[in-house]
């Protein structure tokens, strides 16, 4: 529709854009929200995020098993920035197929925003990957369970947010029996590294930040999950590569790689192919339900890494573990509660003491009568 208003002095135009026409990302409030093809938009939240958790866990499982399949192989620790950028190559070649099998193909946030989200991802996942050159996986990955805390402090910082108690105590019991998993395993199986142990703890730092800022950023500007891995990890990658071509890190890693293509970058493909799909599933976890709900599931997939780690690689046991993760349970579960305390209402316990009298009187009045 298009209205005119025609004199000497004045020239007004009013045009409405039509239904096919796409409005500005600005105005439009509401996107659709699309994974490997399935518009979540079109179920409701319990569905989504039902959804987002079994993708989740399918994929990041495999991808675990793979990561510590290729460091597994004699040889390949040292190569863990290697790995990275292969990983980072696979994901922005993903990423671009995936971003023109859809309609908008606009960048809508801005690069300055994507060289930090970039920088970010190459020390969450470049220091990750390295850091299992000198730790044990379960180590590793009880590490990263850890960033809760730090989550819940960057949504303080960064977005302004403000978590209640249970919230509080949800990332407590999780990072409580995580460290309590770690002290059993110290105990049982020592394999720590100080190099390791600041190479893993760098990476907790960025993976603590990156979730709030990819938040931020995607509902600010209404952007995609592929326009977001896209960008990011292409970045990422120019990063990582001049990294390595500056500490002449790059040819030896290349020559060993070489000498069995197969195991080395066709598990590499494998693994960033399960990574990709796992990371799009998390983002949309992010974008419907905030960084620390997202970190709250991720972190339950790795609980359930480490069993799949115990049972796939041979590793000594203790009881200590199974405690570990009970308190970590308890954990997801304050979580989301915390998510639903409007629809879960726990009983208080005055209410449960008036209850136990009443039972007691109407048990009295029973055997009086």
């Amino acid at each position: 529709m298009d209205l005119k208003f025609n004199n000497s002095r004045k020239y007004v135009s009013i045009t409405v854009p039509s239904k096919t026409q796409t409005m500005s990302p600005h105005i439009k409030s509401v996107d659709d929200i699309v994974v490997l093809g399935i518009n979540l938009s079109k179920f409701n939240k319990l569905t989504q995020f039902f959804i987002c958790v079994a993708g989740v866990f399918v994929f990041y499982l495999i991808y675990g098993y793979l990561q510590e399949l290729i460091f597994s192989m004699e040889g390949f620790k040292p190569y863990g920035w290697y790995l990275t950028l292969v990983q980072f190559a696979f994901y922005s070649i993903f990423g671009l197929i995936e971003l023109q099998l859809i309609q908008d193909k606009r960048r809508r946030i801005p690069g300055k925003t994507y060289m930090i989200i970039a920088f970010l991802t190459v020390g969450t996942m470049g220091l990750s990957n390295t850091s299992l050159g000198y730790l044990n996986y379960p180590t590793q990955v009880i590490f990263k369970c850890c960033k809760l805390i730090p989550v819940m402090l960057g949504g303080v910082f960064i977005q302004g947010k403000r978590y209640n108690l249970a919230d509080v105590s949800a990332a407590v019991c999780m990072s409580l029996g995580l460290i309590w998993f770690t002290l059993a395993d110290s105990t049982i199986a020592p394999n720590f590294n100080l190099t390791g142990v600041m190479l893993i703890s760098l990476a907790l730092c960025a993976d603590a930040v990156i979730g709030n800022v990819q938040e931020k950023a995607m509902k600010l500007h209404s952007a995609s999950n592929s326009e977001m891995v896209l960008y990011s990890y292409s970045i990422g990658f120019v990063y990582i590569l001049l990294g390595l071509s500056c500490t002449s890190g790059l040819g030896p890693a290349v020559a060993f790689c070489s000498k069995n293509p197969v195991r080395t970058y066709g598990y590499a493909f494998l693994f960033s192919l399960t990574g990709y799909f796992g990371i799009s599933f998390v983002l949309a976890l992010i974008k419907i339900f905030g960084a620390l709900l997202a970190v709250t599931v991720t972190t339950g997939r790795k609980a359930m890494t480490i069993v799949l780690s115990f049972i796939f690689f041979a590793k000594p046991f203790t009881f200590q573990y199974v405690w570990s993760g009970l308190l970590v349970v308890l954990g997801i579960f304050l979580n989301v509660y915390s998510k639903n305390m409007d629809k879960i209402r726990l009983p208080s316990v005055y209410n449960l003491i008036n209850k136990a009298m009443d039972v007691k009187k109407a048990r009295t009045l029973a055997q009086t009568v």
